[in-house]
């Protein structure tokens, strides 16, 4: 796949994304949003990928924020037009995968950049890493989706802190408050990420899809008790789950299908 903004390879069933801005410190402007749209698409429609590892470009920034000059102009109606269309084809598209993402976290995670790797169900970060929601000091809140999930990951007295002060967090305060998985040396950051889906893929990936939909499914406003049982039910119908109790039974290795 051939983007302006990205790069993107798939190995051993991962798919690498890196968001190629280093220069504007991989901002997130119009067409960038659009190449990850369609790069999510991709990912969720390619049985090829069992996973996706999402990165900046270079050392400095993972996304320092949206490119401001873009909606700089705005209405109330235009703003949440942005905010819903953001919603809808990336952020929220990356949280309902079927596929897991894993953010790596290799710089600054500013405002929709930190957005981004919050929609992601995993987050790794360098040691070197900053993060925060400044939208308060531009006149404006988080509008892809920083409230909601900030909240969700770290509560909401340390939400609110975050935002209404626009402070950044380092790396290792990030993970104090369970806002990343872990933190490593920008060196071991891609080969950490790698760890953890290389055990993902082990798994049976129906499975792993049910445990993401109904986890996710925890912190939204649905029944995620129904969710749960619902998709429990369903793995008992695929040939992953005869697999793997076969296996079980058998002392072996379960060599997983995904039907």
């Amino acid at each position: 796949m051939a983007y302006q903004n990205l790069t993107s390879e798939i190995k051993e069933n991962i798919l690498y994304v890196t968001i190629n801005r280093e220069k504007a410190l991989n901002a997130l402007n119009k067409d960038t949003l659009a190449e990850l749209a369609d790069v999510i698409a991709f990912a969720n429609k390619t049985e090829q990928v069992r996973g996706v590892i999402l990165t900046g470009a270079g050392e400095k920034a993972f996304v320092a924020g949206a490119d401001i000059k873009e909606f700089s102009d705005y209405n109330g109606k235009q703003g949440e037009d942005l905010a819903k269309g953001g919603h809808d084809l990336v952020f929220n598209a990356i949280e309902n995968s079927s596929k897991p993402f894993i953010a790596a976290i290799n710089g600054f995670a500013l405002g929709g950049g930190l957005e981004l790797a919050m929609a992601c169900h995993m987050r790794i970060a360098s040691d070197q890493a900053k993060l925060g929601l400044p939208e308060v000091t531009l006149g404006l809140i988080p509008g892809y989706g920083g409230t909601q999930r900030l909240t969700q990951l770290v509560g909401k007295g340390k939400a609110i802190e975050m935002i209404t002060t626009a402070n950044m967090v380092t790396a290792s305060e990030a993970e104090k408050i369970g806002l990343v998985n872990y933190v490593v040396p920008q060196a071991d950051l891609i080969s950490k990420a790698e760890e953890i889906m290389n055990a993902i893929k082990q798994r049976a990936p129906l499975a792993i899809s049910a445990a993401i939909k109904s986890v996710v499914a925890a912190v939204k406003n649905s029944d995620g008790y129904a969710t749960e049982i619902e998709e429990f039910g369903k793995c008992f119908e695929t040939a992953d789950f005869k697999e793997g109790v076969t296996a079980f039974i058998e002392k072996r290795k379960a060599n997983f299908s995904g039907k």
